[in-house]
């Protein structure tokens, strides 16, 4: 009888996770997990080992791989505090609904409840932020255990994690298929659809709203044409939640962009007086708190059951995949006639996108982050990815860069870690190696990864890394703004970047003024086509961006009223009231008109 062939069980580990598709390792070494690396050392030619430069990084990587592609990210790290490092970016995956495996680190299973060095009990560690959470228990189990971790990331959109002792890595075990991944099997998961009843009452609710709005998430994904075609027949202009940003087509008249802080002033306005909020596809997180500005009936649509109901009281749920329910409506649907109140939308965005055309276009020093992004769009290429760190930068990635169905990008969008813009262009630009790959930080972001500088320049990752230099905190500075308190603690010591950079062998620049920004992006577009790094460390001002989600709007007596809130620069004398003309001009937007106005103009209905 021919003797069984053998396997070292962390090899065997690494061919399940080849047979899925995997070709990015993220971790840092440890000795607790050295039977791993030993496998990524036998293993190199069929599967990469990035070594990052701390495990919240590997984490954060694998995160944003999962969101740039859909497919599993695999992260390690060794036992104790590399365990508790990739927590960061584990929660990250777990908010966003990303597959992440993290592979950790154990001691041998010899030296277990010992109190061994760096032993500790790691499976409670990880009980909130996993669907699936094992230790293994033998060599022999270790590769179906992580096989059938990936099912469990994959069902449940979540973080699976699978803790190893370490001797199990080395361990001979016998030389046999131990995957079930079947990638040639490419069906699309089946989708609900609404029925014919639920569309005609939806219409119905339409038909006696006279304020609609649709709300739109990430769910309408390839549906977003198909949405503008439905908002057009309706009447209904469109909100949209951040993460649905390049899924529609910003130039059509009726598209408001976002909601909420990181928004636009025609969104948060036409929300703020809709009678019927039809939220379609979506996870709004701010829901609880910006929803009950004032009543309305809500329908929502959206492919999980659980869903439905989660952020608001309903009028109608309806469980269906978001694109199918667009169609089926534009197919039971009338055309309906143009209307005052769709008028006045479109005449309040196109006043909105006026003022963001004068601060892209400014010449104001210090530097204005719509003079920043204005020289991206210019500059990057139309297909380009972006990693947006947390921060300002999002306000200022939805109202001023240009995003598009061709863009990948990601960010840390209902966990919000800072430091996540570096781990993500790395995904980005190690999943889509044609593309150009931005991180664009704040310096506080930046300084909390900076360490990781090193990783893009030893594996040879042509990032484009913009740096937005205040030395403040400025997002939570506008937080504390409007809070009963003084500003504090969000000075932050200055850090020279581009010198820093340098340090690390990556070219760089400092921008202070408007006309140098185009001629350094081109220098970073060119050295990242050379296949090198590069950073760009731009001087900006302070100034809060225009803050939109102080306006507040009522109907007082049949007729609309806007005003600022008084929670307004909440420090100011008691006898100090901004109306909102007064605000606006605050933030260079004297020629900002109010929906009032714009309700006059169009002699909307109340």
């Amino acid at each position: 009888m021919e003797k069984q062939k053998t396997i070292k069980a962390s090899v065997a580990l690494l061919k399940v996770l080849e047979s899925w598709g995997v070709k990015d390792v993220y971790g840092y070494p440890g000795g607790s997990i050295n039977s791993l690396l030993d496998g990524l050392q036998i293993e190199q030619k069929n599967i990469n080992f990035i070594q990052v430069r701390h495990e919240q990084v590997a984490a954060l990587t694998a995160s944003a791989h999962a969101k740039l592609t859909g497919k599993i990210g695999v992260a390690f790290g060794s036992a104790g505090p590399g365990a508790v490092n990739l927590l960061n970016g584990l929660y990250d995956a777990r908010e966003d609904h990303a597959p992440v495996l993290a592979l950790v680190g154990q001691v041998p299973n010899t030296a277990m409840n010992y109190d061994y060095f760096q032993e500790m009990p790691e499976t409670p560690m990880f009980s909130d932020v996993a669907c699936y959470d094992r230790i293994v228990m033998t060599p022999e189990s270790l590769p179906h255990v992580v096989d059938e971790a990936i099912k469990a990331a994959y069902k449940n959109k979540g973080v699976a994690v699978v803790v190893i002792p370490n001797n199990f890595g080395y361990e001979q075990i016998p030389e046999q298929k131990y995957t079930s991944a079947t990638l040639s099997d490419t069906k699309p998961t089946p989708q609900p659809v609404a029925t014919d009843s639920e569309i005609d009452k939806f219409l119905t609710l339409v038909k006696s709203a006279k304020r609609p709005v649709f709300h739109v998430g990430r769910g309408i994904k390839d549906g977003g044409e198909k949405i503008v075609e439905l908002s057009k027949k309706l009447q209904i202009p469109i909100i949209i939640d951040g993460l649905a940003c390049g899924l529609l087509p910003t130039d059509y008249d009726g598209f408001l962009g976002t909601a909420n802080r990181a928004a636009s002033k025609a969104a948060d306005e036409i929300l703020s007086v809709s009678d019927l909020v039809i939220a379609v596809g979506g996870d709004f997180a701010f829901a609880h708190t910006y929803y009950a500005s004032h009543p309305f009936k809500y329908v929502q649509v959206d492919n999980d059951q659980s869903m439905l109901g989660r952020h608001h009281t309903l009028d109608l749920g309806i469980w269906s995949d978001a694109t199918k329910f667009v169609e089926k409506a534009l197919e039971r649907s009338t055309q309906v006639a143009e209307t005052n109140f769709f008028k006045a939308a479109v005449a309040d965005m196109q006043n909105w996108k006026e003022y963001l055309k004068h601060m892209k276009e400014s010449s104001a020093t210090p530097l204005l982050p719509g003079q920043v992004y204005n020289a991206i769009n210019e500059t990057a290429d139309p297909d380009a990815s972006f990693s947006i760190d947390v921060g300002d930068n999002i306000i200022n990635t939805f109202r001023y860069l240009d995003l598009s169905k061709q863009n990948k990008w990601v960010i840390s969008a209902l966990f919000a870690t800072m430091g996540s813009g570096i781990p993500g262009a790395i995904a980005a630009k190690r999943a889509y190696p044609d593309k150009q790959a931005w991180n664009i930080a704040g310096d506080g972001a930046l300084a909390m990864v900076l360490q990781d500088l090193a990783t893009i320049v030893k594996y040879k990752i042509p990032v484009i890394n913009v740096v937005t230099s205040n030395n403040n905190l400025s997002f939570i500075q506008g937080e504390q703004e409007d809070a009963p308190m003084q500003i504090f603690g969000l000075d932050l010591q200055p850090i020279d970047f581009a010198k820093v950079a340098n340090g690390f062998g990556i070219d760089a620049v400092t921008v202070t003024k408007a006309n140098e920004l185009k001629p350094a992006f081109e220098k970073a577009t060119a050295a990242a086509k050379d296949g090198k790094p590069f950073l760009v460390e731009v001087k900006i001002g302070d100034q809060r961006g225009l803050p939109v989600e102080d306006l507040q709007l009522s109907i007082i007596n049949g007729k609309l009223d806007e005003s600022v809130s008084p929670n307004y620069l909440d420090d100011k004398p008691a006898d100090v009231h901004y109306t909102p003309k007064e605000l606006f001009k605050r933030y260079n937007g004297e020629n900002l008109k109010t929906l009032p106005e714009f309700f006059d103009e169009y002699n909307v209905e109340l």
